[in-house]
């Protein structure tokens, strides 16, 4: 049975699972869907197409579901979907998608957005992702899983971060990370590997795979995507294949700086 402080408004038309909470001061528009399990703390709002999840937690003075702030959006029909498990924290704002962006932002699993992050319409995110405080991403952002972006970075718009990367507190990106990289600077360029995240999930032959083929694209003085096109078409593992079809696919380019082979 869910638990509804008598303070909050949950618009007639609303779907609520079991053992839903929600705390005091709460808007609940008559669209948004909150699947089982799922907690809202105090003074948030849920508005428009939103659907949650089970065992979502969202906390005060978030708002979920406005309207995109974008100014070609027409009030056409949009969506905001959550899947399961993600943490929202304190004054978190997330945006719908629009009609330009195929009208859905997306947040996957077990994310957890900390306090005063905003995702923009038409993003999606993965799995597993740790957004830091103050992290912005601007419209059209994709993110992979099992990333970590680090306090006040801003994202810019159609930028896109690989499986397994991470871009470091007060940066600022404007170009695609490759999956297991590391990011850093403003603007951001690729610093190295993120072998923190890669010891604690691969086994030790992959990451020196992984590890020669990120030697051979970011040292060699040839083009980065005639060198991802040569790996390929070589015997490589599953990880390298993700690694050099992202590059090779990357519209907005690689941020780095090309190494000396000495």
């Amino acid at each position: 049975m869910s638990k509804i402080a008598s303070s909050a408004v949950v618009e007639e038309g609303a779907i609520l699972g079991e053992n839903v909470e929600i705390g005091h001061f709460c808007f609940i528009g008559k669209d948004v869907k909150i699947g089982d399990n799922c907690k809202i703390h105090n003074n948030v709002t849920i508005v428009g197409n939103t659907t949650l999840g089970i065992g979502n937690e969202v906390f005060q003075n978030s708002v979920l579901g406005t309207k995109p702030q974008d100014l070609k959006y027409n009030d056409e029909p949009n969506e905001l979907i959550f899947g399961n498990f993600n943490k929202i924290r304190e004054f978190t704002m997330i945006n719908p998608g629009t009609e330009g962006g195929g009208s859905i932002t997306k947040i996957g699993d077990s994310n957890l957005l900390m306090a005063y992050v905003h995702v923009a319409h038409d993003c999606i995110i993965g799995n597993n992702c740790i957004l830091a405080n103050g992290v912005t991403l601007g419209g059209h952002v994709i993110l992979g899983n099992h990333i970590n972006i680090g306090g006040l970075t801003p994202v810019h718009q159609f930028v896109k971060i690989g499986d397994y990367a991470m871009v470091a507190g007060a940066s600022a990106l404007s170009q695609d990370i490759p999956p297991f990289c590391m990011a850093e600077g403003n603007r951001a360029v690729i610093r190295g590997l993120n072998l923190h995240r890669l010891r604690k999930n691969f086994e030790h032959h992959e990451v020196d795979k992984i590890n020669s083929a990120y030697k051979r694209l970011f040292v060699a003085n040839k083009p980065i995507k005639e060198i991802a096109s040569d790996i390929l078409a070589e015997d490589c593992d599953l990880n390298v294949s993700n690694l050099c079809n992202f590059i090779i696919q990357s519209t907005r380019g690689i941020p780095f700086v090309r190494k000396n082979n000495e």
